[in-house]
């Protein structure tokens, strides 16, 4: 159960589907913390919010930055490199984050941001807010995503917000240079951690080229990803790959938000479910962009089956059987991942990501916390919870993305 010889959940999605759905996972991924960060300064305040946000990227990125690269074949310690892992990475969704990148050699390159959706959310906050994100969180959390490819890269601004003036743009501007002379930065003690998880350790399906389309990354970085361009079993790695980091982010998360309440586990876990309700809502709209559904409750079992809740398939154990769902002891259990926070008892998130679909939609979960099964009913239309209209906030919920062509911007 959860091994390798599982089929992906998304293989029987359609090459176009699966174009149309990947760059909304990556998206998704970056809406997590549009979810928990509201929460965490209820919790903590602004500052420690902050600080929380450092320590849970610092303790995933290096970890899913590799596995990328291992993945589509395009390990280095290059800034090609640093820049084709920031295209796949929910740090950085395409487009929502549009960061435009120039490599000068090996060593020095650049890259500013035409459009900053995350600036777009905080910046209505104020300017203590923006700095917090723009400086405090973004310094070490760069370093923290370069040193999965040099621990000697260095990420440094070039201009940042808060804007001045207030339309200014590029909204950012920053440059990445390598240099065995600059101190080499080191993983974290929560990354070292989470590198121990299930989900930092689980094996995919590898790429099986042939079926037309783009199987790798290797070769020149590209100015944009276009999706379109690879192949139906790339494509299904990449989701699958996406789904674990937000797994992996979440456990940074987790480990963040506990170590600042080691004497209120429920307060913490009340975080941790709180986040999740709001983005598994948000999650579900986003897929039915990509992904198009019958509003039957057979139509809300598959769109469950798609959540990264429940993906992927090697790491999470559930198959479907019309409207019902089962979900059976797995390796995102060990990890106490997203599926753990779903049980009989705590049915909120399942029916956020449900009513995405259909207002009126609600689920009935009969088991144990590890092993049980789901039919999605029909009830009367139910009010939003507030953790999505939180999240919703976010203009990422709502936003669009638009056809964009791959052109080579570094010859190798």
């Amino acid at each position: 159960m959860g091994n390798v010889e599982e089929r992906s959940r998304y293989q029987a999605l359609t090459r176009d589907e699966l174009a149309r759905l990947v760059p909304e996972l990556l998206l998704i991924g970056q809406l997590i913390d549009r979810s928990g960060m509201a929460w965490c300064i209820g919790a903590f305040g602004r500052d420690e919010m902050a600080q929380v946000a450092i320590d849970e990227w610092a303790a995933a990125s290096p970890i899913y930055t590799r596995r990328m690269q291992r993945a589509l074949g395009y390990q280095g310690d290059d800034v090609v490199t640093i820049f084709k892992g920031l295209q796949l990475d929910i740090g950085a969704p395409p487009q929502f984050m549009d960061f435009r990148y120039s490599v000068d050699d090996l060593q020095h390159g650049a890259f500013h941001l035409d459009h900053c959706g995350a600036l777009m959310d905080v910046e209505p906050m104020g300017a203590e807010y923006v700095r917090a994100m723009c400086h405090d969180i973004e310094d070490p959390t760069f370093d923290a995503t370069a040193v999965a490819t040099n621990p000697h890269a260095q990420v440094r601004p070039i201009h940042r917000p808060p804007r001045v003036p207030s339309d200014r743009t590029p909204h950012c501007a920053w440059t990445v240079i390598i240099d065995p002379a600059y101190p080499r930065v080191s993983a974290t003690a929560e990354c070292l951690r989470n590198s121990e998880s299930r989900a930092a350790q689980v094996e995919l399906e590898p790429i099986v080229p042939g079926g037309g389309g783009r199987d790798d990354y290797s070769g020149p970085l590209l100015s944009d990803l276009d999706f379109a361009d690879f192949s139906h079993a790339a494509l299904v790695r990449i989701a699958d790959e996406v789904c674990l980091q937000m797994h992996l982010l979440f456990n940074g998360f987790r480990m963040a938000v506990e170590k600042r309440l080691p004497d209120a586990p429920a307060d913490a876990e009340r975080l941790a479910l709180r986040t999740l309700i709001g983005i598994a809502g948000i999650a579900s709209e986003r897929i039915m962009r990509a992904v198009e559904l019958p509003r039957t409750s057979e139509g809300a079992a598959r769109l469950l089956m798609l959540h990264p809740i429940l993906n992927p398939a090697a790491y999470v154990a559930a198959a479907r059987d019309g409207d019902r769902v089962e979900v059976r002891p797995s390796l995102a259990h060990e990890d106490r991942a997203w599926l753990s926070l779903c049980t009989p008892d705590e049915l909120r998130p399942l029916q956020a990501a449900v009513r995405a679909l259909d207002p009126a939609f609600d689920v009935e979960v009969a088991g144990s916390s590890e092993a049980w099964s789901l039919q999605v009913v029909r009830g009367e239309d139910a009010k939003e919870f507030d953790e999505v209209a939180v999240t919703r906030y976010s203009t990422g919920a709502g936003f669009t993305f638009e056809p964009r062509r791959s052109l080579p911007l570094y010859p190798v």
